[in-house]
């Protein structure tokens, strides 16, 4: 039996081959992790990835039982943009929002760690938890610099802290192929939204300052997501696979409301290889502006789209890896925002 009719049909009935299985699994973790616990800060559009672990989720359903998956993500917010054109320091500087002078930021370098752990009770349901640890470093010119040394609310910050928790909850049993299904679950305020850096402005050099709420660890606030995904075979040996994904926060928190989020992502994938699957994605986000007397109204949301080429290969029947790139296609940002030139992810699952 061909890897895209199991993948078509029920794969129980290819769990005869441990590598087919193991292929299976890995890439059901890889879509669906990617997407759930992805960066929380959808204050700023350019922050999170939009990259889709939805794939083949009801694949969970054919192997019951825990599965754990940790994976690593970069992204290295340092290229300026205003709109979807990119813009110098200098030029930034000289920016006025609202009429206000625009803050000119740095770089904002970010480390995530992701532990998911997925449990599916039958071929129907699922469920699924992320545990994001961030390590973030933020760096910031302030307001009415002149694009190179710092000004108003400078500061400089390295936060290393838990994240929001996901849970998300799956039912795919409206078919007799299972491959349509449902999401719905929440995001926890478990992360700080309180943290401090150090202050780099002239007037008051040295001193605790607070980060942008757009860059905490937290926002503060509980989330609903819900979404569906459809996925199917193309032929022998390709299969495709659509998602879309909404978050909404369902409170604010010390006068803060991050955006609404709204994803949409289409792949296709390789089954013809034994024990490794190329996967290509076209990923898109928009975002709405932040809410509240202590965000940022101006300069968060705003549209992406990207590619997302990727891997994922079978070490034995337990273990898989894999590791998937996102290249900006096409970026559009409200006010001046910091955009990365890359969004590098790299895992490895477990499953029982």
């Amino acid at each position: 039996m061909k890897p895209t009719t199991c993948f078509i049909k029920r794969l129980y009935a290819c769990q005869r081959s441990p590598y087919l299985r193991s292929i299976s699994v890995a890439f059901s973790l890889t879509v669906f992790s990617m997407t759930l616990h992805l960066p929380d800060v959808i204050a700023c559009a350019s922050c999170g990835g939009t990259l889709s672990s939805d794939w083949a989720s009801e694949q969970f359903s054919y192997t019951p039982g825990f599965k754990i998956d940790v994976r690593y993500d970069y992204l290295n917010q340092d290229q300026l943009r205003s709109g979807s054109k990119t813009i110098s320091p200098q030029a930034a500087s000289q920016v006025v929002n609202n009429g206000n002078p625009q803050e000119v930021e740095k770089y904002t370098k970010n480390n995530y760690v992701t532990l998911g752990v997925d449990y599916s009770a039958s071929r129907d349901w699922g469920m699924n938890v992320q545990v994001p640890y961030i390590d973030r470093q933020h760096s910031t010119l302030g307001t009415g610099s002149d694009g190179s040394t710092p000004a108003d609310g400078a500061y400089d910050s390295h936060t290393r802290n838990l994240g929001d928790i996901k849970i998300i909850g799956r039912y795919q049993g409206f078919t007799p192929q299972a491959n349509f299904g449902v999401l719905y679950g929440v995001k926890l305020p478990t992360g700080s939204y309180t943290e401090t850096g150090t202050s780099t402005d002239p007037a008051a050099p040295g001193g605790s300052s607070p980060i942008d709420r757009g860059l905490q660890p937290g926002t503060g606030t509980t989330d609903v997501l819900v979404g569906a995904y459809y996925s199917n075979g193309i032929g022998q040996n390709w299969d495709y696979f659509t998602q879309v994904l909404f978050q909404r926060a369902l409170n604010s928190r010390n006068q803060y409301k991050p955006g609404d989020s709204y994803n949409v992502n289409l792949g296709c994938r390789y089954a013809g290889f034994s024990t490794v699957s190329p996967q290509l994605q076209v990923n898109y986000r928009y975002i709405l502006r932040d809410e509240g007397q202590n965000a940022d109204q101006v300069s968060t949301g705003g549209t992406l789209l990207y590619v997302s080429p990727g891997i994922s290969a079978s070490v034995n029947p337990q273990i898989s890896v894999y590791g998937f790139i996102q290249l900006p296609l096409y970026q559009d940002v409200n006010g001046v925002q910091l955009t990365p030139r890359y969004i590098a992810s790299l895992g490895v699952r477990y499953s029982f």
